[in-house]
């Protein structure tokens, strides 16, 4: 019987393991050293911010997998040997595929700075982050100050986490704005009002030096580069965003760059070995997507894809339309194709904010051919088909504009804004 290892239980890998199962009799083997059970990792702050147990993260039965004849192995993979087609592990043991998924996530990014492992310095990315968050700050009398370094979604979800706490938070961003490489200028403006609203010490254009240690081995203070200040601290979140987590396929036959490189079948250089999840990196880019995606929808698509290959019925990867979601504390982000930080070439941005500087929304169009391009939306939710459609029928800025409300996913006694930002719009156009 032909025998499928995935390395990797998060999303990728274990919807890869369900499709397989879904379609074949396969033999199918998941291997994590994280976790015994595949758990939802966006879930991860709720847990410490104590709106569920760590068990209702799982979404599975643990004898789910057993029941679908899906074996678990707990462990380490240090080499690939793909001439034999057999992983060796840390503790010695082996074991022999057929068929190889490499799907073994992210891990946060460390940049050299001196005490970067110290006890009490850590990511927000796995289990075991967690754990040490529970530990090393686990209320505001063993933690006096955490300080946060990176401006991405993770260090602002870490920020939300501590705060829940009562955990005084100092937030170091080198941007001059928050997250500025990605939001044009009036949302990234008012995300930075309101984390300092949240009584967060933001400190933007600001970038870490050294961590120091007390006698213990445990942070007690950071150094700031620019101005040589020392802030004291429990604990360091380093939250400078995430790396493909690769360093044992490198040793291998396996071609890498910043990922695992794969065609648009997900397949490596290598007969037999896929790679799939945030850890993949696609040879030829796909429109203005990025080589290597950390998001969560798009690590599901592809286990959904290589299960389909890997049964006979080989279709190429393509994840359609870019969309992705988050929060920064009270405000709900959604952003549908691509609105850039600054326009591209003979595009432009239409931004309207509400007054009480808590809702906004910024569109993306074509200037030669009012060709809707994407929207960002902050505090106010939609809807993921509506613009799906919308991208796919190529409409142009002001059909969106008009028909806004059919977006509109907030229940019916909301506050709408439709008219109010019709009213900006035509304003605007008009001073043009």
């Amino acid at each position: 019987m032909e025998h499928i290892v995935i390395i990797g239980n998060g999303i990728s890998g274990v919807t890869a393991a369900r499709h397989i199962r879904k379609h074949s009799s396969k033999k199918i083997t998941i291997i994590s050293a994280e976790t015994d059970y595949f758990f939802s990792r966006t879930a991860l702050m709720y847990v410490y911010m104590g709106h569920m147990a760590f068990e209702h993260t799982q979404p599975y039965e643990n004898d789910f997998w057993k029941n679908n004849n899906i074996a678990l192995v707990k462990g380490f993979v240090k080499t690939i040997d793909t001439e034999a087609k057999t992983l060796r592990f840390e503790s010695g043991d082996s074991l022999k595929y057929d068929k190889l998924i490499i799907a073994t996530g992210s891990k946060s990014n460390k940049f050299g700075w001196p005490g970067q492992d110290l006890q009490g310095v850590f990511g927000m990315y796995h289990k075991q982050d967690l754990e040490a968050l529970e530990q090393f700050a686990p209320n505001n009398t063993i933690c006096k100050r955490a300080v946060i370094v990176g401006g991405g979604l993770i260090g602002i979800e870490l920020a939300e986490m501590l705060a829940s706490r009562n955990i005084p938070v100092t937030f170091l961003v080198r941007e001059s704005s928050f997250w500025n490489g990605v939001l044009p200028n009036g949302e990234s403006q008012m995300i930075n009002r309101h984390i300092k609203s949240h009584h967060i010490d933001l400190r933007l254009s600001c970038n870490l030096k050294e961590i120091k240690s007390d006698e213990n081995g445990r942070a007690k203070s950071v150094i700031i580069e620019e101005t040589g200040e020392e802030i004291a601290c429990n604990v360091v979140g380093l939250t400078a965003g995430v790396t493909p987590n690769i360093a044992f396929v490198k040793s291998s036959s396996i071609e890498t760059n910043r990922g695992v490189l794969v065609n648009r079948f997900l397949e490596t250089n290598i007969p037999d070995v896929y790679a799939i999840g945030d850890c993949a990196e696609q040879r030829d880019p796909i429109g203005n997507r990025r080589p290597v995606e950390a998001v969560w929808y798009t690590g599901r698509m592809m286990g959904e894809i290589v299960a389909q290959t890997i049964c006979g019925n080989r279709i190429p990867y393509n994840p359609g339309h870019w969309f992705n979601s988050a929060k920064f504390f009270d405000i709900e982000y959604q952003t549908y194709g691509w609105v850039f930080a600054k326009p591209k070439e003979n595009h432009a941005h239409f931004h309207w904010k509400h007054e009480d500087d808590t809702k906004c929304i910024t569109i993306e169009y074509n200037t030669l051919t009012n060709e809707f391009i994407g929207i960002n939306t902050f505090g106010i939710r939609m809807r993921h088909e509506v613009f799906n459609t919308w991208l796919n029928e190529k409409r142009d800025v002001d059909y969106v504009i008009d028909h806004l409300s059919e977006a509109n996913f907030d229940p019916e006694f909301y506050t709408r804004f439709e008219e109010d930002i019709k009213t900006t719009y035509k304003n605007q156009m008009q001073n043009i």
